[in-house]
């Protein structure tokens, strides 16, 4: 492997800098101290050369002409896969309750990318830079849309995945594991469970590990998503941008593309990020202002963000705190009726992490916190088929009637 001179890998917690070549997941230094029961130290920021790009004038069109390739860690654009992974559609909801709204609410529907799921953004960097690295296999722990995101990113490239799951993860997401031909591995026990025995793996085998947050190059993926709602709101940042968080990952690659543009002096102020947890599963927003990480088991519906130790927690909280983020948690009751309300108003159908997201703007709505003609982004990480099991409580279908004219009249007049 050679070096790569256009980008470099800093330490979150030292500050130390790592040279782009060989395969790097954490700061050597700061990582030989982490435990099992704590958020990994020596996460790895990836830095461009945003002097350089200044001086030859690189604004965002010509940027964007080029698919960003000169904030990516990658060579070639066409080392990543033939599928439309990004370019999601961003909707605008005019309505709410039969009622106009007082300020904009946009929808970033990434349950349009290939596997239904943001974390294509991820899986799409991660295999590219394995193809111009000649890796053949890739390894990630997954409570679901990460592995199925794997599985399918590897089958258009022709690698080999191996995701290992819970054994609770949802059957819709390991069917799709399945079916695109990926190596799936039950473990008993939980997420956190099934990340350490994947890093163990990756140490014994030798694997390309895609672990969210292990891997900096999946915080480089997730960031696009900022750069297209950048490019979609007419080169206007939005006020607000309500975010799902578990890891932290996400979160942490919306303000990395914002950060970005920053840096090269695109965009003068960073949009205000806001944090939504469910309660059942709090562990990052809950520990921000302590000095002892303390752990509560996690117990949500949202499973795709359903966290013991938040992998990206120290990135994370960074961002939030430097750029003064918000945060908010909502409970399991207030992520379904999100849900529900936001299919029967935009159609919409959106898995309960992402109608986290969408359950914190109507907490906001509801307490008079968005200001008029403001615009505020809902981030829709994955689609609602990914675990019907979630929202069957809303759920009635009613017994099928004879076909008669009269039956119809009785059951929809």
């Amino acid at each position: 492997m050679t070096i790569h001179s256009k980008y470099k890998y800093q330490c979150v917690d030292c500050g130390a800098i790592y040279p782009a070549g060989e395969v790097t997941y954490l700061c050597p230094s700061c990582s030989a101290a982490n435990t099992d029961d704590t958020p990994p130290k020596g996460v790895l920021k990836v830095l461009y050369n945003y002097d350089e790009l200044i001086e030859k004038q690189k604004d965002f069109n010509s940027l964007r002409q080029n698919g960003f390739l000169d904030l990516l860690p990658l060579k070639n654009l066409d080392s990543l896969p033939n599928l439309r992974v990004g370019k999601t559609p961003l909707y605008l909801q005019k309505m709410l309750h039969k009622k106009s709204l007082p300020f904009q609410i946009f929808l970033k529907d990434d349950s349009q990318n290939p596997t239904y799921s943001f974390k294509d953004r991820a899986s799409n960097l991660v295999s590219a830079y394995a193809k111009e690295n000649g890796i053949e296999t890739i390894v990630a722990a997954s409570t679901g849309n990460a592995g199925s995101s794997l599985a399918g990113i590897c089958a258009a490239q022709g690698q080999k995945a191996i995701i290992l799951v819970p054994e609770a993860a949802p059957k819709a997401k390991l069917t799709q594991i399945v079916m695109y031909g990926a190596t799936i591995v039950p473990v008993q026990g939980t997420y956190d469970d099934a990340f350490d025995l994947s890093i163990q793996a990756t140490e014994e085998f030798g694997w390309y590990n895609r672990n969210t947050a292990f891997n900096p190059l999946t915080i480089e993926g997730k960031k696009t998503v900022s750069f297209e709602l950048y490019e979609q709101l007419d080169y206007q940042i939005p006020d607000r941008i309500f975010v799902p968080v578990g890891d932290g990952v996400i979160i942490s690659g919306v303000y990395k593309g914002f950060e970005d543009l920053l840096q090269l002096g695109i965009i003068k102020t960073m949009p205000c990020i806001v944090a939504v947890q469910s309660e059942g599963s709090n562990n990052l927003i809950a520990n921000i202002q302590s000095d002892i990480f303390t752990v509560k088991p996690s117990q949500t519906i949202a499973d795709s963000i359903s966290v013991d130790i938040p992998r990206n927690f120290y990135m994370a909280v960074d961002f939030l705190k430097k750029y003064k983020g918000e945060t908010l948690q909502v409970s399991d009751a207030a992520i379904i009726e999100a849900s529900t309300v936001l299919s029967k108003h935009t159609g919409l159908f959106a898995e309960p992490a992402a109608a986290t997201a969408y359950a914190g703007i109507l907490h906001y709505f509801k307490n008079n916190k968005i200001q008029p003609d403001s615009k505020n982004v809902v981030l829709l990480t994955g689609s609602g088929l990914k675990d019907l099991n979630a929202v069957q409580s809303k759920i009635q279908i009613p017994k099928a009637i004879t076909p008669t004219l009269d039956h119809l009249k009785n059951m929809v007049l």
